[in-house]
């Protein structure tokens, strides 16, 4: 596996910029035909005089919040309109200036596959699920990228368009256990190994989501989701389930997670005894509190492609509500957000994140 790393854009950008004269970065309107000749030379006579120059930044705290909508059978439902849907925050009502189902807006996907020795049983078949499902999913405006995780976190394929090459990663993944014991580090995203603390380290599900929330995610714009394949057991994490949370919410991530569990082998009939399988909670907190869900689906691999095709089905029919709060303070508090919609004089039920941090829009991603 390959380490975990991001290529510095943001370096390459800034350097072509400064490269840049003054001229080239400011467009300049033409004169008039009957104008003077004015000369195009900077008046250099009093620059030490000059004040500073300062540069204005206008901050539109606009939250979106993407959501489904579904009724009491559990069916979608695909039109709704803004005049059936409430937004509140902190129990206040917000008014809503845009509202648009986004079925075709393009999608950033990341797919989180769990390498640890606790899914050597079930590997093969996260695989062949998961590559039908890729190239189901992806188009050509959409991009994903793959992680493993499991003594370390590693990226094997990048943002691509290209469901062929996910594919391919996916099926070279391979389960790594380091022996039992991670202590040669955790690969950092471009910082090289992270320091250890001499621990054993087994399955690093929370630093995995807490570093691609910040990493991979936030900078980017739109829609996005998280795909974990897991039996959400944690083990040597440095970050905690809380962490990991609130990263996927500041990085505005909606998080699925396929909880897949070969419960033989926490019962003691696998390779070790673990004293049983307790990972479906703290999953269950992570999906629901991004607006994702956790889907049970053990170790069966038709449940696998059924919940599959439900979470294609959800980011393909999802709403799009935007509203500017009327709490303006940008202080990095922690905002509820309930939506409340109503169809046919039935009451639905909406999957939509808990919250956000109000934090500057310029060091949020959202």
């Amino acid at each position: 596996m390959r380490p975990f790393c991001v290529p510095a854009l943001l370096a390459t950008a800034l350097c072509s910029i400064a490269l840049c004269s003054p001229a080239q970065l400011w467009a300049q309107e033409a004169p008039s035909p009957d104008a003077p000749p004015v000369s195009t030379a900077p008046d250099t006579s009093n620059l030490d005089q000059q004040p500073p120059t300062t540069t204005l930044k206008v901050n539109v705290n606009l939250v979106s919040l993407f959501f489904t909508a579904r009724d009491k059978r559990g069916a979608l439902i695909p039109n709704l309109t803004q005049n059936e849907c409430q937004v509140f925050e902190d129990k206040q009502l917000q008014k809503v200036k845009n509202f648009s189902p986004e079925t075709d807006l393009p999608l950033t996907l990341g797919i989180m596959l769990d390498t640890s020795g606790s899914q050597q049983n079930v590997l093969q078949m996260e695989q062949q699920t998961g590559d039908s499902f890729v190239k189901r999913i992806l188009r050509d405006k959409d991009q994903a990228f793959l992680i493993s995780f499991d003594v370390q976190v590693s990226l094997l394929q990048d943002f691509t368009s290209n469901p062929r090459l996910i594919a391919k990663a996916m099926d070279q993944a391979e389960i790594n256990t380091a022996g039992g014991n991670g202590s040669a580090g955790i690969p950092g995203i471009g910082q090289g190994p992270m320091p250890t603390q001499g621990a054993p380290k087994g399955t690093l599900l929370y630093d995995a989501v807490y570093q691609v929330s910040n990493d991979k995610l936030r900078s980017e714009t739109g829609r996005k989701a998280l795909i974990i394949l897991t039996d959400g057991e944690d083990e040597g994490s440095r970050e905690k389930l809380a962490d990991a949370v609130e990263a996927a919410q500041k990085a505005n991530a909606i998080i699925y997670v396929l909880l897949i569990a070969d419960r033989g082998f926490y019962s003691g009939g696998g390779m070790i005894n673990l004293g049983g399988f307790t990972g479906d909670s703290a999953m269950r907190k992570m999906a629901e509190d991004t607006g994702g869900r956790m889907i049970d689906v053990g170790n069966n691999g038709k449940k696998m492609e059924a919940a599959f095709a439900q979470i294609e089905e959800e980011l393909r029919t999802q709403y799009l509500a935007s509203y500017t709060p009327t709490n303006t303070r940008l202080d990095g508090s922690y905002r509820k957000v309930d939506v409340f919609c109503k169809h046919n004089n039935e009451n639905l039920k909406i999957q939509a994140r808990k919250g956000y941090y109000a934090i500057a829009p310029d060091d949020s991603g959202q």
